[in-house]
């Protein structure tokens, strides 16, 4: 197992989660992103740095995933290429994208982004909590528990 992070838009809080499980784990971590992301000294956790540009990180990190991996992102088509690649996917905030969970989200963002571009106000998503921190890291302990067996 290998867990790929969309790192340029991860919140701190849950790099310090992810930093903490594959140090308690020994499963290789990768940060990828269009700059450095400092990371703790270990030799499961890394930074992977791409070329600045429109989905260069996602690209990556579909290019790399498998079948036994965890994909980290609230980038929807990322999680379902990821999906189609047979690896698990989480959010940000610990919600998880399944093969039959997929769809009716890219839809639903499709569906937000010709809202927006009409010019309708919809508003962002809430601001990150602790219980989003929570969350996260409870349904990674989930997914790495499963990884273990």
């Amino acid at each position: 197992m290998h867990i790929w992070v969309d790192a340029d838009a991860c919140p701190v809080l849950i790099r310090e989660v992810l930093y903490k499980a594959s140090q308690r784990t020994s499963v290789a971590l990768t940060m990828v992103a269009n700059q450095y992301i400092p990371v703790p000294p270990n030799q499961h956790i890394n930074c992977l740095v791409v070329s600045a540009g429109f989905d260069v990180a996602d690209d990556e990190i579909v290019q790399r995933c498998c079948t036994e991996d965890l994909v980290v992102t609230n980038d929807i088509p990322l999680a379902a290429e990821a999906i189609e690649k047979g690896a698990t996917v989480i959010n940000f905030r610990g919600e998880s994208y399944d093969k039959d969970t997929i769809k009716a989200t890219l839809t639903m963002r499709d569906f937000m982004d010709t809202i927006r571009a009409s010019g309708e106000r919809t508003g962002g998503p809430s601001p990150f909590s602790s219980k989003d921190k929570m969350n996260f890291a409870n349904q990674l302990d989930r997914v790495l528990a499963t990884a273990m067996r």
